[in-house]
This record gives C-alpha cells, sequence and structure tokens, in this order.
C-alpha cells in the first residue's frame, strides 16, 4: 500500500526566484525557471546536501553542528502573502524580500501543510520536493521590507505568524516552470494525538 496519498488538490507555480550570494543580499532574484537537483536549486546560495545547524534547532544540536539540508527552497502561498500583505497595510507582497524560492496559489492552508507532504511538478515522475517543516516568520527580512516599503518593516513578523509558508528539500531532480502545475501528495496516516510528555 502507498505510504504516500495523491489527493485532488492542485496548484499553479506563479513565482521564482533564487538567492545567489546570502552574504551580499537576503532577497531573492526572480526568474521564469529553475532546475532543482539533490543539492537544491541551481544557483541558490541556500542550497547544498549538507548545512551548519542554526536557532530552529539548538534544541538538538549546538549551533553549527553540519546536519543534512531540508531547508534547499523556501515556499510561499499566493493567498497566504497577500493575507501578510493586508496584515501590514500594504497592497502587495514582494516575494523576493524574503529570499523566497518560490510561491504557489491553489493549495489551501498551504503554510500547515503536513510535514514530509510532496509537492510534485508537472505530472507523476516531474520534480518533487518533500515539505520539511512550516517556516518560521523573524525580524531578518525588516530592513529589506522598510526600505522597499517605509514603516511597514517592523510589522512582518507579527502579520506572518502561521503564513510564512514551509521549508523543503529535493527528493525528485527535474526543471521547475513559471505556470507549471503542482500536485500535493500527503502521509496516509492519521494526525499525530499528542502525549503529554511531548509538549515543549
Amino acid at each position: 500500500m502507498p505510504a504516500l496519498l495523491q489527493t485532488d488538490l492542485t496548484g499553479e507555480v506563479v513565482w521564482l526566484g533564487t538567492v545567489p550570494d546570502r552574504q551580499a543580499q537576503l532577497a531573492s532574484a526572480p526568474t521564469h525557471a529553475l532546475t532543482l537537483t539533490f543539492a537544491g536549486p541551481e544557483g541558490e546560495d541556500h542550497g547544498g546536501l549538507t548545512r551548519p545547524s542554526c536557532s530552529r534547532v539548538t534544541s538538538q544540536y549546538l549551533k553549527g553542528t553540519e546536519i543534512a539540508n531540508t531547508r534547499q527552497l523556501s515556499i510561499l502561498c499566493a493567498a497566504e502573502t497577500r493575507r501578510i500583505a493586508s496584515g501590514m497595510g500594504i497592497e502587495d507582497f514582494d516575494p523576493a524580500w524574503l529570499g523566497a524560492t518560490m510561491v504557489i496559489e491553489g493549495l489551501p492552508d498551504f503554510s500547515h501543510l503536513p510535514p514530509s507532504s510532496r509537492l510534485q511538478f508537472g505530472g507523476k515522475g516531474g520534480a518533487t520536493v518533500v515539505v520539511d517543516m512550516q517556516n518560521r516568520p523573524c525580524t531578518l527580512p525588516a530592513p529589506v521590507i522598510e526600505a522597499a516599503a517605509p514603516g511597514t518593516g517592523a510589522a512582518f513578523k507579527g502579520s506572518a505568524k502561521g503564513l510564512r509558508g514551509v521549508t523543503a528539500w529535493v527528493e525528485r531532480e527535474g526543471n521547475v516552470e513559471l505556470g507549471q502545475k503542482v500536485t500535493l501528495h500527503i502521509p496516509d496516516q492519521r494526525a499525530w494525538k499528542e502525549h503529554p510528555r511531548g509538549k515543549p
């Protein structure tokens, strides 16, 4: 029996970008297509098979420990970016401000997709990424946002809570293009019944 269930939910790729050098700038540069390899999108500075651990996993590792890179892509939802913009009091939200890799339109409750879900592009056998977990808003994009939309940078973190999209890694290599169809596959398991000792 398959461990992953193909849903009848499909979306569309509406924005793509890469961060060529994150030391130079956080913002991503828009592009019309991406080549996904097992190390992540070509030309993406957040790529690589491994990465140094960061503040998100300090409960597991000392900062800087080499770990598998499950944060090769930062994927946003178009509907959720519109909600972020509304919360910040601006008309449009540019995904480049966050160093995003991809924006998808049409998949509901996107930032809360089950971890280990697959996003498959262009049909069975096409490029496929695995959702690691929900991304979390931080203060790093604030200066970029402030420069583009003065007076709004500080409002980003609160407005983006629960709407920041997901991080993902490449399971199947291939190309992704603007306008391409994406199909959601989810793990075939019930929701976890949290054990009292599992609470933080």
